[in-house]
């Protein structure tokens, strides 16, 4: 339970900023360690990032969604992912009574005495868990600005009724470009990099052999690769699919943009909509009071630990931002806390 101190802010052990897949497992290691903590979450409701997806991605669809601790996810056969995951992600709040104060979005975080300061809350460590949704990543490209017909990132993709009857480009070799292809099979697919399919299930093993290899970025400070990057592309059922049906016919990268289409040399195509699949960046804008980033433009990390303030712990981030990563990573980073004894200052002081 909160503390209130002499009129000041609200302390606590732990703020927990976000209630995705990250923040959730983070919370259920406090709860079992009986540490004091809040959970600050952006949205208006339970889901994360989930629940912003196109409805029309069925859960069927889906790559492994791998269990939160403590509570199986048990899916059923079909049904939109936004709704099917986001009511997984309310019952475990309700099932582990989670003190999840929403909708907070946090704007910044800032020292404040012996701990960290969040919005209204004083703690004694920060555990940031905002993943990537808030923030799509659009590449620039020659002519981008001189496209007239409509362009968009995945982000806001909502299902393929939006552009019956259109021609449409789509950019990126993630699997948010392998949904917008199986949905649109007449779609024209550019890639910078030839796409490469992984052979075999995504398991917990293979998931941990992908966490090592990006947490080599981030322990050297460098921005982190994607996941996917290292992964390469799952045959999940809407690849499988889309392969079926031939849609899955991978272009060169065009080299400009040009007012009704793309150019590659002298070859012009005509499209009516742009569809920039191509990924997001970490969500980290309120952390820039704590000036995290290093020469190479990352967040060096010790751990789940950032280097440049050890009372902040980032999951999600890095090697963490898959769903095995963000479970592993919330319980790595209450167990760093525990042993750090970053427990509430103002509670410290009154010792």
């Amino acid at each position: 339970m909160a503390r209130v101190h002499g009129g000041v802010a609200p302390a606590v052990d732990v703020v927990v900023i976000g209630a995705g897949q990250a923040g959730l497992s983070a919370a259920y290691w406090l709860r079992r360690r009986g540490l004091d903590f809040v959970v600050l979450d952006a949205d208006d409701a339970p889901g994360g990032a989930w629940r912003h997806r196109s409805p029309s991605l069925g859960v069927e669809s889906l790559h492994r969604i791998f269990d939160l601790p403590g509570m199986p996810f048990t899916p059923p056969p079909s049904g939109p992912a936004a709704t099917v995951v986001a009511g997984y992600f309310r019952e475990y709040e309700r099932a582990f009574d989670l003190p999840v104060r929403r909708p907070y979005p946090v704007h910044e975080v800032t020292r404040a005495g012996g701990g960290l300061r969040v919005g209204e809350w004083t703690a004694g460590a920060v555990v940031n868990a905002t993943g990537t949704w808030r923030s799509p990543y659009v590449p620039y490209y020659p002519g981008i600005a001189d496209f007239r017909g409509r362009q968009l990132h995945y982000a806001a993709y909502r299902g393929p009724q939006e552009f019956a009857g259109r021609r449409v480009l789509v950019v990126g070799g993630g699997n948010s470009a392998i949904h917008v292809l199986a949905e649109l099979p007449g779609a024209y697919w550019v890639t910078r990099r030839e796409p490469v399919f992984h052979e075999g299930e995504f398991t917990e093993d293979f998931g941990r052999s992908v966490v090592a290899q990006v947490a080599e970025r981030v322990a050297a400070g460098l921005p982190p690769r994607s996941v996917v990057s290292v992964t390469g592309l799952g045959y999940t059922a809407l690849a499988k699919a889309a392969l079926a049906r031939g849609a899955l016919v991978r272009h060169p990268m065009f080299d400009r943009l040009v007012p009704g289409g793309a150019v590659w040399g002298d070859r012009f195509e005509p499209f009516d909509a742009v569809i920039w699949a191509t990924g997001f960046r970490a969500d980290l804008a309120h952390l820039a009071p704590l000036h995290l980033r290093e020469p190479g433009g990352g967040i060096r990390m010790l751990g789940t630990r950032a280097a440049r303030e050890p009372r902040l712990h980032l999951i999600g981030y890095g090697p963490s931002a898959s769903t095995v990563g963000a479970n592993r990573a919330g319980r790595d980073a209450v167990r760093s806390i525990v042993a750090g004894g970053m427990l509430n200052p103002v509670e410290r002081a009154a010792h």
